[in-house]
């Protein structure tokens, strides 16, 4: 009898023991908010991160490889959690960034402009994130900022696109989220992969997504989620951002079948919510969650 109740104290303290040691190793977000002086701009950051990956990056024992987040319009630069916290498991830090403020002016459409007349808001952004970017070295100086993961959704993935043209020398990977305005880039420098919706209202504009040939030879990954264009965001379901979150995390290991190899893409194929993704070449993905 004692000792079995002293198995069972000693499973609770393995149990108890383990529950710390999960709270301590935790994923750290903190909001930070930085002035832009020559703009007279408030630049608003969250900051997601490994506390066990800071405190070596803090050591000087290893360099955080860096994710920027860029927020679609109306949506919070807080909003997209369940990526920022993909990648911080992995030992990135994650950073996401508010773009807009209350007093600019609203998004419009322009037809017949560049980018159907937002250039400036994509400019606007890049600023912010070329700032943010500035702040943060003297704050985490043990980062790699050299070679940035651009992330967006919707306008934000239209800004991460536009920084990718801007500054391509200082971009690793792209990963957008309906993106309707910036083309892609079919240069294959970097990888991407981008996650599209099936929404009657929010359709790219003709030769944002190129067709699935120009895919294939620059190095492009599209999956098709068959969500609306808002779920793309803390907002969707938990079965659709789960899945997604598989797929990046599998997209962000340069070892799995996703990640593109010398040029080829590995296109996702028509996977159920419960299967095992197969990654075959030569199909964009199809995915459709179960969305009640």
């Amino acid at each position: 009898m004692k000792r079995g109740i002293l198995i069972l104290l000693s499973v609770c303290v393995l149990a108890t023991a383990a529950y710390f040691t999960a709270s301590k190793w935790a994923i750290r977000h903190e909001t930070l908010t930085f002035f832009d002086a020559a703009r007279n701009r408030p630049v608003q950051v969250d900051v997601a991160v490994r506390r066990d990956k800071e405190m070596q990056a803090n050591a000087g024992m290893i360099t955080l490889p860096v994710a920027v987040l860029n927020h679609g319009n109306t949506v919070k630069f807080t909003e997209y959690s369940f990526l920022a916290n993909v990648f911080a498991a992995r030992g990135y830090m994650a950073v996401s960034i508010q773009h807009d403020l209350d007093s600019d002016a609203p998004l419009v459409t322009k037809v017949g402009e560049l980018y159907v007349g937002r250039l400036p808001v994509y400019q606007r952004g890049v600023e912010n994130i070329l700032f943010a970017i500035k702040q943060l070295k003297s704050i985490q100086p043990n980062s790699d900022y050299d070679r940035l993961t651009m992330v967006g959704h919707s306008n934000g993935g239209d800004i991460s696109m536009y920084f990718a043209k801007m500054h391509p020398e200082e971009v690793k990977k792209v990963v957008t989220l309906d993106n309707l305005r910036v083309p892609f880039m079919t240069d294959g420098k970097f990888k991407i992969l981008s996650f599209r919706s099936q929404d009657a209202v929010f359709k790219p504009d003709p030769g944002v997504v190129p067709d699935d040939e120009i895919c294939e030879k620059a190095g492009i990954t599209v999956v098709n989620t068959g969500a609306q264009h808002t779920d793309l965001s803390d907002r969707g379901p938990d079965t659709l951002k789960t899945k997604i979150q598989g797929l990046l995390d599998k997209f962000l290991d340069e070892d799995s079948d996703l990640s593109t190899v010398a040029g080829r893409p590995k296109i996702i194929q028509t996977p159920s919510p419960q299967s095992k993704v197969d990654v075959p070449q030569g199909k964009v993905a199809q995915y459709t969650p179960s969305v009640n």
